[in-house]
């Protein structure tokens, strides 16, 4: 799709991370409060999608993050890390904005997703989604992916995740 281009954050690339940051605070805040609520909402980005966490996972974590541009705006984005021991890919986060959803944009995350298991010699990429995201759920398995667990996890603060996990099996 023209005009579509997914940039690789780098560990030393704090610009890009806080740019990311204020991104997955927007779309976020638009999805999940209704889902989860202000205050869990609020509690994640903090903790897990703050620029600093954002460039820990990505020094430390084993984590890759990947910027989507629309052109020179920022839309989405998504971060996968190899499962150690495994031979399985975590798409730990998978985000595009509201006004850019339907446009097959997806498909092309997916894609670049794919191309890094098979570099990784994954068998299959999985993820965790809220049980009560209809909509992303739908999406995933348009997609390919199926549920194949119930995941209940304390983030702490009093909070949980109430997820399931699914999972996309690859075929090179």
């Amino acid at each position: 799709m023209e005009g579509i281009n997914l940039v690789e954050l780098h560990a030393n690339d704090r610009e890009k991370a806080a740019e990311l940051a204020e991104l997955a605070r927007e779309i976020w805040t638009e999805h999940y409060t209704p889902l989860i609520g202000a205050d869990q909402v609020n509690y994640m980005l903090t903790k897990f999608q703050s620029a600093e966490n954002i460039i820990n996972d990505v020094s430390a974590g084993g984590y890759r993050y990947f910027i989507v541009y629309d052109g020179r705006k920022p839309i989405g984005y998504f971060a996968v890390r190899p499962e150690t021991g495994s031979n399985a890919l975590f798409l730990s986060k998978f985000y595009l904005e509201k006004g850019s959803r339907g446009r097959g944009i997806s498909r092309i995350m997916l894609d670049r997703i794919k191309k890094i298991a098979e570099e990784t010699g994954s068998e299959h990429i999985w993820l965790t989604v809220n049980k009560h995201n209809e909509t992303s759920i739908r999406i995933y398995r348009k997609l390919g992916f199926r549920i194949v667990e119930d995941i209940v996890t304390d983030i702490g603060g009093g909070f949980v995740m109430d997820d399931y996990r699914m999972r996309l099996d690859l075929a090179y």
